[in-house]
């Protein structure tokens, strides 16, 4: 595919995009010359480098513009049409386009637009499910409203009964999420955790050994999803998981939402029809702003609609608006064809690093994600990351199964497809990526000493970081970002 991030508009889409982003950078300059300063310098950055983060992509000038906008200074806390704030007519407005896209195009029954990360739609989906399955059947038997109708001593056992629920999530090592339960995240304070595996020999996810544990917990929550796992999911059977212990399955889409939004991930490998809470962020694969969205059944929409203030502050409506021109450009058949090579690259960054010798958790991917154990290399992933970083390969290191070194230096590497895939990259062009990363690995020796802040030093071979930036140049020359984007 082309660069994306034009929008294939052509050449007075990118005059009319480079005026736009002269004029703000120069209004930008006459406050703070720094800030204008540190902007260019950073699309610099990121046209000189290989971003291969899996969990970072280039937005539109179309989204990006749409965040510097007016909304940005509007209160908006509430729902569409009920707000505790005046003048919000216009904000209703971008918070409903947003959600009938995310609607549309995920097929849910419901969405909720305001989230503004990740974590935060995490959030939103706990205390949506607890409100829905604890706290709304506690009122019901009381005859109370709402928790203020309650009597001190009913309170006090219904923040008991909140505080006290079962939470069975991915374990980190192994592929999932900080929010996932991970015991110093907050929700690994708010329920009662335990976490599932993968099948030790194979790194893949044994459902039979879910179900098992999932029996033996019983869980309120059961969470599917993940942010290192390189391989899909069966959310159907994740389903009959939960329905099978009583559980609300909730699905963190995050780093895959764009292979569902395209169309990759169908049947079985969507999470949305089965799951009974979706969320997602809207940056990572789905190439729009930094930010989140949640999808529901009609069952726990109405708790989820109170996410602010539940748990959530004022939505950033300047976000919610560029939310909806991203969700409008994944609704295009364009998009579909990108979530296709964005697999096709990840597929071909694999098989390149395979016959070059290296090791990959699971043995290969078929989603976005190639995980490098990078132990056959006599680095840690901390090493790694920093020396690839030297030759202009940009990349985080990430802990692998039964990581030895731990999740600060960690084993692995994990890397992304998508943003590449923006630029244009081929699965050609991938095969020479995995060929300079190895190279790199190849040359960088782990300082001497095997314990403290060793595991962070290294060094490269001579020569070695300018032959793969100039390598590097060619191709980055030949996928230009933001083509005819000039400041």
């Amino acid at each position: 595919m082309t660069a994306q991030v034009s929008t294939g508009l052509g050449a007075e889409y990118a005059d009319t995009a480079s005026a736009a982003y002269r004029s703000a950078l120069e209004v930008i300059e006459q406050v703070e010359p720094r800030i204008a300063a540190a902007t260019r310098k950073e699309l610099a950055d990121q046209r000189d480098s290989l971003k291969l983060i899996a969990s970072e992509n280039y937005a539109s000038p179309a989204v990006l513009l749409t965040m510097g906008t007016w909304f940005s200074d509007k209160y908006a806390e509430g729902t569409i049409g009920h707000r505790f704030y005046a003048a919000c007519q216009n904000v209703d407005t971008v918070e409903a386009l947003a959600a009938e896209h995310a609607r549309e195009l995920f097929g849910a029954p419901y969405a909720y637009a305001q989230p503004h990360s990740g974590i935060d739609a995490n959030l939103v989906a706990f205390w949506a499910i607890l409100a829905t399955r604890i706290e709304a059947p506690e009122l019901a038997t009381l005859g109370a409203k709402n928790v203020n109708d309650l009597s001190e001593a009913d309170w006090e056992k219904l923040r008991a009964k909140l505080g006290n629920q079962r939470l069975l999530g991915m374990s980190l090592d192994t592929g999932g999420h900080l929010t996932h339960g991970f015991r110093p995240n907050i929700s690994g304070k708010m329920f009662y955790q335990r976490s599932y595996g993968t099948d030790p020999t194979t790194g893949i996810i044994d459902y039979d050994a879910v179900a098992a544990a999932a029996r033996e917990f019983k869980p309120l929550i059961l969470v599917a999803g993940y942010s290192a796992y390189p391989r899909r999911v069966n959310f159907a059977k994740m389903r009959e998981i939960a329905d099978e212990v009583g559980a609300t399955l909730m699905v963190d889409m995050a780093h895959f939402a764009g292979l569902v939004a395209g169309k990759v991930f169908t049947g079985d490998e969507d999470p949305v029809p089965h799951a009974h809470v979706t969320t997602t962020t809207t940056h990572k694969s789905l190439r729009g702003p930094r930010g989140g969205l949640v999808l529901a059944t009609e069952e726990y929409s109405a708790a989820v609609d109170k996410g602010c203030p539940m748990v959530l502050g004022g939505p950033l409506s300047h976000v919610m608006a560029a939310k909806a021109v991203a969700l409008a450009e994944a609704r295009q058949p364009a998009f579909r064809d990108y979530a296709q090579n964005i697999a096709d690259n990840a597929k071909a960054l694999a098989e390149g690093f395979l016959k070059r010798g290296a090791t990959l958790v699971t043995g290969g991917t078929d989603n976005h994600i190639v995980l490098l154990d990078v132990q056959s290399f006599g680095v840690t992933g901390r090493q790694a990351e920093s020396a690839l970083l030297d030759a202009g390969v940009v990349t985080n290191r990430n802990s692998i199964p039964n990581d030895p070194n731990g999740a600060w230096y960690s084993s692995g590497i994990r890397f992304g497809t998508p943003a590449l895939t923006t630029r244009g990259f081929t699965a050609a062009d991938f095969d020479k990526v995995a060929e300079l990363v190895v190279e790199v690995l190849k040359n960088t020796s782990a300082a001497a000493g095997t314990a403290g802040p060793s595991k962070a030093k290294y060094t490269i071979a001579d020569g070695v970081a300018d032959r793969v930036k100039a390598a590097s140049a060619e191709l980055l020359a030949a996928n230009p970002l933001y083509p005819g984007l000039t400041l």
